[in-house]
């Protein structure tokens, strides 16, 4: 359990820095803002210079993040709870069958 938390945890630490850097990656290029005017292009009445959709909100930084951190955060209970009943359904079935004995020899 410990062992399989501390490595979701490390995965969530990962997680946060590749959407940071990938973030910071689009933003820099313009993807988001390019985006945002297709989808307020689209969403305006013709002839209207307001009245869209407020696309730029949605890939605000916190708001990205903010999902990141909370899918992160579930990800590191479920990975935690899952690999600790996986170690325990293992140890049931290698208890039950009696599992394989390797023994190793070394080569003269």
């Amino acid at each position: 359990m410990k062992f399989s938390f501390v490595m979701s945890l490390v995965c969530f630490v990962i997680l946060l820095v590749a959407v940071v850097v990938l973030y910071a990656i689009l933003s820099g290029l313009g993807v988001f803002d390019a985006i945002s005017d297709t989808i307020n292009s689209l969403t305006k009445e013709q002839g209207e210079t307001t009245g869209s959709v407020d696309a730029g909100s949605w890939f605000s930084f916190f708001r990205v993040f903010g999902y990141t951190v909370l899918v992160g955060a579930l990800n590191v209970l479920l990975i935690t709870a899952l690999s600790t009943v996986g170690s325990v359904i293992y140890n049931l079935a290698a208890d039950l069958v009696g599992g394989v004995e390797v023994t190793l020899k070394e080569a003269e």
